[in-house]
């Protein structure tokens, strides 16, 4: 199964209206952080839960590791509110493997600016968002990632996207078992 945050329920989708919409000084970034936390619990119970109690496997793009970095430490929400807030919404639904896609913010602006260009869409608001806040985001998932290094990987995306495709696959096969199918 397949999903997102925030999003991947019908209430998370209607959360996620609400923060996509606006720039960043829309919500303080506690009110953020308590939008982020329902849509996640909502993903949780309504889908997460049930899908991995029927046997599936469940791919998400972004979940609890992404408050930290976003909310901790782009926006200074203390860790102690988002440790309390990611334990009742996720409860003892923990990824058994976390990809952090990592490349410099430089690169990521070139990339944006290039997709935009080409018609591919309009930058978020965390794209549009000061480079030294998307820093200090970057950083977090590091640092985050550096607590947990039997759950977390980081792949460096500066490569070309197939070189990068493959680096995952190969973790994923690695880290949870799963045959590539190369024998």
């Amino acid at each position: 199964m397949r999903t997102r945050e925030p999003g991947g329920s019908e209430g998370a989708e209607a959360i996620r209206a609400l923060l996509t919409d606006g720039g960043l000084e829309r919500w303080d970034a506690i009110a953020e952080t308590f939008l982020l936390s329902a849509a996640r619990t909502d993903l949780c119970r309504r889908v997460i839960e049930p899908a991995l109690r029927g046997g599936s496997w469940v791919v998400s793009d972004r979940f609890v590791d992404s408050m930290f970095a976003y909310q901790g430490a782009g926006r200074s929400v203390p860790s102690a509110l988002l440790q309390t807030m990611a334990s009742y919404a996720v409860g003892d639904v923990m990824p058994d493997l976390t990809v952090i896609c990592d490349v410099e913010v430089e690169t990521a602006d070139a990339r944006v600016q290039a997709r935009n260009r080409d018609g591919g869409g309009v930058p978020t608001r965390y794209e549009e968002a000061d480079p030294a806040l998307r820093r200090r985001i970057r950083q977090g998932f590091l640092d985050h990632a550096s607590l947990a290094p039997e759950r977390c990987i980081v792949v460096d995306t500066a490569a070309p996207q197939d070189a990068v495709a493959a680096r995952i696959w190969s973790v994923i096969c690695e880290r949870l078992g799963v045959d590539d199918g190369q024998d």
